[in-house]
């Protein structure tokens, strides 16, 4: 049962979301046999203020 859980900065779309739950589902498909109805993809959004890189914490702006 594959299992994904995606964190990404706060700001998708559903539609945009729908899309990656999509792809997610067809790379696990196509590229190691996963069967679509075992796999579960949960999407964390995560506050800009929230995330770091590059060894500092964002400014809170939108990148």
């Amino acid at each position: 049962m594959p299992y994904i859980n995606l964190q990404i900065t706060r700001g998708a779309t559903r539609q945009q979301k729908a899309q990656l739950v999509k792809e997610f589902t067809e790379s696990l498909v196509r590229v190691l046999g996963k069967n679509p109805e075992h796999t579960h993809i949960v999407i964390q959004e995560i506050e800009h203020c929230d995330w770091g890189f590059a060894g500092e914490l964002s400014d809170g702006d939108k990148a």
